[in-house]
This record gives structure tokens, sequence and C-alpha cells, in this order.
């Protein structure tokens, strides 16, 4: 290894049936792993120790974005690349990333997603809050920092942008089951964002108009139509993730019982 540290950071709960894989595509690369559990009660946390990850208890308030910060704050490597379980890192990209480091000023790195739906590649279509094609997931120390929104929370980066080539390999949903109880679990948690104020209620007929525009985005513009079925499937789940958000907002809220 060079010069330059490497620290993989992760949030975890109850992810025993990906984390082995994962860690393992990271261990032969990273000098350090800082693992925060929010909670798991399978054997999580088993499987990072035997990995040799630090591992860190934070307590699960629906907050991913708390949790991120708690991990970024463990970590002493001069670089961080955040992971989850369900994404592997490939071999061809774990050595861009160390020769990428070893000459470049602090800042961070865009790194392209191969998305899968089961065995399934997926290029096209991903966007609107529903699944990313590149995201910044590798930083100097300090570069980054997560808003305070529950799901999909804004970001402060600091420094220069740069690319790079090779792609993460993520496993997205395992089917449209998957897919279904994702945009559950995401819409509660932009409802509990909205009734806080940390997001802006919209008129309906302003709704209706963005989430159209989100389908349009994604089937359209980012040619998720190339993926036939799947390709409509995610550009919808795109398209309702505001829609239902806010209708969970409005008419669900705690007070009116």
């Amino acid at each position: 290894m060079g010069t330059s540290t490497v620290s993989l950071c992760m949030i975890v709960k109850n992810e025993e049936a990906y984390l082995a894989d994962c860690l393992a595509s990271a261990k032969p690369f990273v000098d350090e792993m800082v693992i925060v559990d929010t909670g798991s009660t399978d054997r999580t946390v088993e499987i990072a120790q035997r990995f040799g990850a630090n591992v860190f208890h934070f307590p699960w308030c629906d907050d991913f974005a708390a949790a991120r910060n708690e991990s970024l704050r463990h970590a002493s490597g001069d670089w961080i690349l955040e992971v989850d379980a369900d994404e592997r890192v490939p071999p061809e990209l774990a050595q861009e990333i160390r020769a990428a480091i070893e000459t470049a000023a602090p800042g961070h790195f865009l790194l392209p997603f191969d998305n899968y739906i089961g065995d399934r590649l997926v290029r096209y279509g991903w966007g609107g809050s529903w699944g990313v094609m590149a995201a910044p997931r590798l930083f100097s120390k300090g570069a980054k920092r997560w808003g305070e929104q529950r799901v999909h929370p804004g970001l402060r980066l600091d420094g220069r942008e740069r690319f790079l080539e090779h792609a993460m390999r993520h496993r997205v949903d395992n089917n449209i089951s998957d897919m279904l109880a994702r945009l559950d679990r995401y819409t509660e948690l932009r409802a509990a964002d909205l009734r806080e104020g940390k997001g802006r209620l919209s008129p309906f007929l302003f709704l209706l108009r963005r989430s159209a525009s989100r389908f349009l985005k994604c089937y359209v513009f980012r040619k998720g139509y190339r993926e036939g079925r799947w390709g409509f499937l995610i550009a919808l789940m795109a398209a309702l993730y505001p829609l239902i958000a806010q209708l969970k907002a409005e008419l669900e809220r705690p007070d009116k019982g």
C-alpha cells in the first residue's frame, strides 16, 4: 500500500446476508474499516468483527445522515470510502482508488455505479431519488458532511471534484417486492422530515407536475426505456416517491389520530 491511508465507512443494521461479501471485497486495499451498527439483532456485528472492523454502536432514530456522520467522525484515514452492505468493490475499482489518492489534492471523487435488481444489471433510468448512477463516495477526510434529512440527505462537499472510471457494484433490490418495500420505507422517512419542516409541502397540482417530470427524466432523458419494463418500473418509483411522501405527511399526521 502507498503512503495515503483509506478508511472504509459503513452504517449497518441486520446485514448478515450481505456484509461478509462486501467487507471481503474491500479488505485487501483499505487500512481500516469503521462500521456503525444501528441496532442489529442478527450476526452483523460478529461478521464485522471477524473482518477486523472497528464497530461502534449508534441508537437508530430513523436518521441515515446522523449515522453516516457518526461513521465519518471515527475514521482516521487520509481518505474515506463510503460503502453500503449491498455494494461490492471490484478489484479494478480498488486499484484505481489506490492509484488516484496517491497524487490527488484534497476533495472528492464521483464513483459510477453498476446497479442490479436481482442478478440483472440495469444501466439506465436511475435518478429522481431512486437509485444513483454516480455518487461522491471517495473523499479526503473532512471534505464531506451529510445534511439533516432522514433519507436522501443533502451534502456539503469541499475541495476539487474528480471522477473515477470503474464502477461500484450495487445490488439495489432483489425483486419487485423489495422495490415496493423500499418505496414504503423511504416515503415514511421523507414524510417525517416534511412534518418537521425539513422540506417544503407543495400545492397538489405542482406535486403532480413534479412526479410527472421525474418519470420523464428517468424513463426518457436517462433512457430507462432501454431497460424495458424494469426501466418503466424504476421511473414509476421515482415519480411516486415525492407524491406518496407528501400524502403521508399530510394525511397521517400523529395529531389526526
